[in-house]
């Protein structure tokens, strides 16, 4: 087949990530991705492979022009696609329009958040949201959700309830694993030793992200005198970032947490650190707990979409917002390393294993093309 797919963007993410693994792995079928706006992170890891296409709209700064929806209109005639697969609230809106337009009738849908809180997000997209609900009705075949809560909540905001199916997200556990040696090396560029307990956190600089609730559960475990560091990874968590390196310096965490902004390595932070923590008040399906669970490394996280069910039983699920609730479940992981190492090392490798047994990269592109494949 002939694979279009249309996103928002291709800077660094969850959804972008998803659809460059999606593509890398799917080597069967022919895919060509058209992002709306730059390209960004993505395109030197594309580049290479011979069965992918790309190209960019370069709609800027949100602005849509007529240049560039004639452009895309142009691509999926020359294109000729045999599916359209969308990725994200304007892509589906955007790509699903002009699609249709097109005389595509293969198309399908990727919606990959849940909640979008108000004043968090712009109230465009809200408002977008729900003229896609209304749009669900007509353009798309299917509409593939990566996270269940996401299916129930749009599908209460109005979208078709018979066109939704739910594909987890799947990863690569032969990149995500145990290795020790990613883990002393990561320690080493820190000047960490293996004895200190080291708390991680991966994601950009966000208001749903909630960076402010960990830098206060974080202050609260340095009030328990626990010998602990933390590193922050993801864009704008860096000292560039005068608003956090100030409420760090604030609660006198300075000597304690590393920020280290955009990694390329993901797979030696997420062995290098002891214990997970995601502090978000929206997700979808969080890859960040699949990521780190799978190189063993078990997890707090808040119950936001489908992030209990990632979790599990291996590691600990605590209510948005909530400091405290966090730091008590930090001191349990602590205190059960340090206490009973035999449990602790069953632990890490229940986490692997939950992702090994339910969340792999080749099970979800199974599922995506028994999707398209759909008559």
């Amino acid at each position: 087949m002939e694979v279009l797919h249309i996103i928002t963007g291709l800077q660094r993410g969850g959804a972008e990530t998803l659809l460059c693994n999606l593509c890398k792995f799917e080597t069967e079928n022919t895919h060509t991705i058209i992002s709306l706006s730059d390209l960004k992170d993505s395109e030197s890891a594309l580049n290479d492979q011979p069965n992918i296409s790309i190209y960019s709209l370069d709609f800027t700064n949100g602005k849509i022009r007529l240049s560039g929806l004639f452009k895309l209109y142009k691509l999926i005639n020359q294109i000729k696609p045999d599916v359209v697969q969308t990725w994200m609230i304007h892509a589906d809106f955007i790509g699903g329009l002009v699609a249709r337009l097109s005389g595509i009738k293969n198309i399908f849908w990727g919606v990959h958040h849940t909640i979008l809180l108000s004043g968090k997000v712009k109230s465009s997209t809200i408002f977008l949201v729900k003229f896609n609900a209304l749009l669900s009705h007509l353009i798309p075949k299917k509409i593939i959700y990566c996270a269940e809560k996401s299916r129930i909540i749009q599908e209460s905001f109005g979208f078709k309830k018979s066109k939704g199916i739910v594909i987890q997200n799947g990863y690569d556990i032969k990149s995500f694993s145990q290795n020790n040696s990613l883990r002393q090396k990561f320690r080493s560029e820190l000047n960490i030793s293996d004895q200190t307990f080291v708390i991680g956190h991966v994601g950009s600089y966000d208001p749903l992200k909630d960076q402010n609730t960990l830098v206060e559960a974080l202050a609260l475990l340095n009030q328990k005198r626990l010998h602990f560091n933390a590193v922050l990874v993801g864009k704008n968590l860096d000292n560039n970032n005068y608003e956090l390196v100030s409420k760090i310096k604030e609660k006198g965490l300075s000597d304690h947490v590393h920020l280290l902004g955009i990694r390329n390595d993901i797979p030696a932070v997420m062995n290098g650190i002891d214990l997970f923590m995601l502090t978000s008040v929206s997700e979808a399906f969080p890859n960040v707990l699949n990521e780190s669970m799978a190189c063993g490394t078990p997890c707090i996280t808040t119950d936001v979409g489908d992030a209990s069910l990632i979790v599990s039983n291996t590691g600990w699920v605590v209510s948005p917002k909530n400091p405290q609730a966090l730091i008590d479940a930090a001191i349990q992981a602590i205190d059960e390393k340090q206490s009973s190492n035999i449990s602790w090392l069953k632990r890490r490798d229940d986490c692997h294993q939950r992702i090994a047994n339910n969340f792999t990269l080749e099970k979800m592109v199974e599922k995506y093309k028994e999707v398209w494949s759909i008559e």
